[in-house]
């Protein structure tokens, strides 16, 4: 839970603790003590939570300081991994083939990740997989390079069916009314 650091809000943040104390042990939860911990985000202190990196950072355009959270480098590292695997063991297999295994894995990372402020990761991910298939098919036709002018982005996406949804979903953030 992410409450503003301001000292009006400290009694704020005894009464979640303490409603937190209460609610857990009705839903059978319990805490692990030694993982859990208060970050002050002001203190430029980050944490992680379900595979994604929480920090604040100023805004650019207005300077206001807001919550970021991206996919941990820990997550994309992973994923690459995988997708190099793929490649590595179907290396001599068709495209069409490599391209349906390599689409659930990117869709399914896709929509997980494709929150809060991980446009730049997303995009990453989106161009590093564009080259690798471009690479399979220019060594499965023993041509170097990664057919830019051979293969369209159009032929690709549009024709191929690789996945191209790398679109962050924003949501609305929900305010906590006090307990």
């Amino acid at each position: 839970m992410l409450i503003d650091a301001h000292p009006r809000n400290a009694w704020l943040l005894r009464m979640v603790r303490r409603r937190l104390r209460e609610e857990f042990p009705k839903l059978q939860v319990e805490v692990n003590e030694e993982k859990s911990r208060t970050v002050d985000l002001d203190r430029a202190e980050s944490f992680g939570l379900l595979g994604v990196d929480f920090r604040r950072l100023r805004s650019i355009g207005r300077q206001v300081w807001r919550a970021h959270y991206t996919p941990k480098l820990k997550k994309r590292t992973g994923l690459l991994r995988k997708l190099k695997e793929v490649f590595r063991r179907y290396q001599w297999q068709p495209v069409d083939g490599v391209m349906q295994l390599i689409d659930r894995v990117l869709r399914g990372w896709a929509n997980y990740f494709a929150v809060g402020h991980s446009s730049e990761c997303l995009s990453f991910i989106k161009d590093w997989g564009e080259k690798k298939i471009r690479r399979h098919m220019g060594r499965s036709r023993d041509r170097r390079g990664f057919g830019w002018k051979t293969w369209s982005r159009h032929w690709l996406y549009d024709e191929q069916k690789l996945f191209n949804g790398y679109r962050v979903r924003r949501t609305t953030t929900l305010k906590a009314s006090p307990a």
